[in-house]
């Protein structure tokens, strides 16, 4: 194996140079009628590059060697215009907007428009190759090639990256908490209530130009980060009119077609909404006090304002439905260019999943199974997207846009659990129906000066919203002893479980609701000294950001309570047992209690100030240092009620200087040599920080935040080797090492019953790895077959260490701040939760240009990681390696229709994640035997390949500028 690696590395190192081409294109008019020209010749001047314009009046000249050219424009009586000096840049497209006169009439102006292409392939190797700090990127193109649906699926497919829960992002192994994401260069908020992260889920593909993931700091980037910056592009303006629509049917095996049991949800559920009947009436007393000293019977009135709407339907699955319309329009007002581009997206999907969970005892031999359970977990998801942005050039030195991106997603999920309690000798059927809906909305405004051919400024300022509801989320468990019979000989009936006191693990209802708002304010600048035009002028960048953010969340939690035996009233099916009619307060019926806390609300505030300053220093033509400092302001607080008094839980005010250097050192023109150092940090989520207890149902696990938690410092160093055979090709490695103080990691709380996790501040921690990606093209091969194939593969190797300390801080299940001495009782040593030991990416690319065909295969797998932390009671979970292949076929036709077919997750392998039971800090290949040094698989799926079939048609030219 090693001979043919060094066999492929050689290969890959030895590819030819290929000529450094960008794009030509553009309209022509008359100037007097300003109607488009058909027929025009267009050349590149000493070349044979040319051609003639369209119906519309437009030309596009490809492969044009990138230099200084003169473009000749000439047509049957029309006077033949000359246009010097139009540069043209590798990767590149240069617009020029131009007008012939009439023989015998003067020449107007001609506009050229230098427009840098950033969604191709060979434009985000260039622009990574350009930037200063170490990065890697996806494009538009690739993204398109794939058939990813969402930046999710897109990004996966980036060097040292892989997805959690099919939407969160693991960059180096570290888990969501420790990147920062952008769109547009704004700062994201998290998406999610009990967690630090981005749901990249939420942002279609289709809307993406490109992503660029920052894997070392630099001064004009955010200093919240660990793993890495996924900065996410969407489409600007088109260059020209077009329209079109796509439709995507897809098929799930065990899914589709199949008969699943779901909840019925009013309102226009189909978009993601819900209606009045879902939430909390207004006239319920608003404090749990209040409603609990009143009596059984007007507690159940209450309690009968709510509708029954437990009863689950049989459904019959149909295949997942995907609709995308894309508009573009251009035009001019007087001098000034405009351009509107807008997308509209929409989909539901449906996933069902037979899930084998199972609890074991851990005491002194393996797979002693205390509680087993089929999970059929049944979830319809729904989502609506819309990109709205318009462009206004006003003159080559000035450029206006407005950016608006509206995503709303929805879950409907619906869980029948059946199993036992096998210690305690119990069957068990409990229910779990949740609707989830998470909205994100940015919009922005931009500018962009050129105050000369020195300086450029540019200023965006952005209001961002993110809500998230959980309207009536309702939970019930039936239980009945094991082996009963009742007076007929037939089976017991099963009886809900009701206690004297409200809790979520049991029968009520629950209600949450989050709204984050977010007011944004950025300028940046720089200044180049010399001859711009020089090919590494010095230059000096600065800004300034300026944030205020403010959360508000709030949850209830009605629990039922049964009033006498209520023994017949237990028996009734999930359907009738709730009824009015079986609510009454009255001896033999339910009544309801409000099991909400105080700390079950919180208001959250932080503002960040940011200013910054960076530099470049040339030391001769090959040797490039970029010295930068940052400085961040951040204050944060947690406001929360305690005895019905608001109360303020949590100041965190922090200055971060945070210096960073970046080297690049050119071995050639095609490889650079990089080193990097940056000193970065990592603040606590209000999540985190709020002393609010969350209940996962699928889990069986509480979780709670830690007012005491105290922001991260992380010291990043890393070293990066990079060769450029062509513009479309790279191969580079990777080294990086990282050194946290104060990290924050998910802590499992030591007691007798169920599950509860919170958070902590480990002592330190370090994370280290290597990198290597590659793409390499055949463009030289005799083979025509070759020419048309791309390979790109990547792999990381990556190994952490945490250090947690012997005594960690943290809250007990009541809120109250402990001192917990954890020696003998869980793991002071392990690796970072998440971390990956090894990612691998591979893909092979097929597009013949001449026929329409294009198609590829790609390859994807993670190693096991950590995926939730434990102690001596629960041993640490793991999730286990997954190998994913995907499938893609594509056929265009006349350039306006095109035909998709892709197969994703073509293996089907179970979705494993098993218990450490032998504390060895791995997963071994014994699960199932009771011996001491075996391991225990807890939770195992199937998720089912995926086949789609979509088609685009174009209505007109589709030329995106990003």
């Amino acid at each position: 194996m090693n001979r043919n690696l060094l066999l492929v590395l050689f290969s890959l190192l030895s590819t030819a140079v290929f000529a450094q081409t960008g794009t030509v294109q553009g309209t022509v008019k008359d100037g007097k009628t300003k109607e488009s020209l058909i027929g025009c010749t267009v050349r590149v001047d000493g070349t044979q590059i040319g051609g003639t314009t369209d119906i519309e009046g437009h030309f596009n000249l490809a492969n044009v060697p990138a230099g200084t050219h003169k473009i000749v424009i000439s047509y049957v009586s029309y006077k033949t215009r000359e246009i010097p000096n139009v540069r043209v840049e590798s990767g590149n497209t240069t617009a020029i907007d131009t007008e012939l006169d009439e023989e015998g009439t003067s020449l107007q102006e001609v506009v050229v428009r230098a427009n840098k292409a950033t969604n191709t392939e060979i434009a985000v190797i260039t622009e990574i190759k350009q930037l200063k700090p170490i990065a890697v990127g996806i494009s538009a193109q690739q993204i398109q090639k794939s058939q990813d649906r969402d930046a999710a699926a897109a990004i996966r497919r980036v060097p040292g990256v892989s997805i959690v829960d099919n939407r969160f992002v693991l960059i180096r192994g570290l888990a969501a908490r420790y990147n920062s994401v952008l769109i547009n260069d704004v700062i994201t908020p998290s998406t999610e209530v009990d967690t630090r992260s981005f749901s990249f889920d939420l942002v279609p593909s289709n809307i993406i130009d490109r992503m660029i993931v920052y894997k070392s700091g630099s001064a004009d980037l955010p200093g919240d980060f660990a793993g890495g910056i996924v900065k996410i592009y969407t489409k600007r303006r088109p260059d020209q009119n077009f329209m079109d629509a796509g439709l995507t049917l897809g098929y799930r095996g065990n899914t589709t077609f199949q008969t699943v049991q779901s909840q019925t949800r009013s309102g226009l559920n189909a978009l993601g909404l819900w209606d009045a009947s879902q939430q909390i009436p207004t006239s319920f007393p608003a404090r749990s006090a209040d409603f609990n000293a009143l009596n059984p019977l007007q507690r159940a009135a209450y309690a009968r304002l709510l509708p029954n709407t437990w009863a689950l339907k049989d459904l019959n699955l149909s295949p997942d439905i995907r609709f995308a319309l894309n508009l573009g329009r251009r035009f001019d007002i007087g001098d000034v260019r405009v351009s509107n581009l807008t997308s509209i997206n929409y989909s539901m999907t449906n996933q069902f999943s037979n899930i084998d969970l199972k609890l074991y005892d851990n005491g002194t031999i393996a797979n002693a199974i205390t509680q087993q359970y089929n999970d059929a977990n049944y979830a319809r998801q729904t989502r609506l997207g819309i990109l709205h942005n318009w462009s206004a050039r006003f003159s080559p030195g000035f450029t206006l846009e407005w950016k608006t991106l509206f995503n709303q997603l929805s879950t409907t999920e619906t869980v029948v659990r059946t199993g036992a309690q096998v210690a305690e000798g119990y069957d068990v059927r409990s229910f779990s129906e949740r609707f989830e809906n998470r909205s994100i909305l940015t919009t922005q405004l931009a500018g962009e000066h050129n105050i000369s051919p020195l300086t450029k400024i540019n200023w965006v300022g952005s209001f961002g919203y993110t809500g998230r509801w959980e309207p009536d989320w309702k939970r019930a468990r039936y239980l009945r002893p094991t082996g009963t019979t009742g007076t007929d000989g037939q089976p017991a009936p099963f009886l809900i479980a009701t206690p004297n006191d409200p809790t979520p693990t049991e029968v009520g209802r629950f209600n949450s609701k989050l709204h984050e708002y977010v007011i944004s304010a950025i300028a940046n600048g720089e200044h180049t000294f010399g001859n711009p035009t020089d090919r590494e002028p010095n230059k000096i960048r600065f800004g300034v950001y300026a944030e205020q953010k403010n959360r508000d969340y709030a949850a209830h939690f009605y629990g039922y309570q049964a009033v006498g035996s209520a023994s017949a009233a237990k028996q009734r099916d999930i359907a009738t047992a709730f009824a009015p009619e079986n609510v009454t307060g009255s001896e033999g019926s339910f009544s309801m209690l409000d099991g909400t806390r105080d700390r079950d609300a919180y208001k959250g505030m932080n503002t960040y100030l940011a200013g910054y300053v960076s530099g470049d220093i040339y030391f001769g033509p090959r040797a490039n240092l970029t010295l930068g400092f940052r400085g961040e302001y951040n204050d944060q607080g947690i406001t929360s009620k305690l005895n019905g008094v608001d109360t303020r839980l949590v100041t965190n005010k922090i200055f971060s200087p945070l210096p960073s250097v970046n080297f690049t050192y050119k071995l050639s023109d095609r490889t650079n040599l990089r080193f990097a150092y940056s000193s970065s940090v990592n603040r606590p989520e209000f999540r985190e920080l709020a002393p609010f207890n969350y209940y996962d149902f699928n889990l069986l696990a509480d979780i709670q935040g830690n007012t005491t938690l105290t922001t991260a410092k992380i010291q990043n160093l890393d070293a990066k080797w990079e060769f450029y055979p062509s513009p479309n090709e790279l191969v580079s490695v990777t080294g990086f090492y990282k050194h946290f103080t104060n990290p924050i990691e998910s802590y499992l709380l030591f007691q007798g019953n169920g599950l509860a996790y919170t958070f902590t501040n480990a002592q330190s921690a370090q994370n280290y790895g290597v990198e290597l990606e590659f793409r390499k093209g055949f463009q030289n091969s005799a083979s025509a077959f070759l020419q048309n194939l791309s390979v790109v593969g990547n792999v990381s190797l990556i190994k952490s260490q945490v250090n947690v300390g012997d005594i960690v801080t943290a809250p007990d299940l009541s809120g109250t701040i402990q001192q917990y001495d954890i020696r003998n009782i869980a793991d002071t040593k392990r690796a970072l939760a998440g971390q990956s030991p090894y990612l691998i990416n591979a893909g092979v690319y097929y597009a013949a240009p001449n026929s329409g065909w294009q198609w590829n295969v790609l390859y994807n797998v993670f190693g096991q990681r950590i995926f939730t932390v434990g102690n001596s009671q629960n041993p640490t979970v793991y999730e286990m390696p997954r190998n994913v292949i995907d499938l893609n076929l594509t056929k265009q036709f006349n350039k306006k229709l095109e035909l998709r077919f892709g197969v994703q997750d073509l293996l089907n392998q179970y979705v494993r994640f098993a218990q450490d039971f032998n504390r060895d800090g791995k997963i071994g290949s014994d699960v199932t035997s009771q011996t001491a040094g075996a391991d225990q698989m807890l939770r195992k799926f199937k998720r089912g390949s995926y086949y789609t079939v979509s088609a685009i048609y174009t209505f007109g030219r589709r030329t995106v500028i990003p």
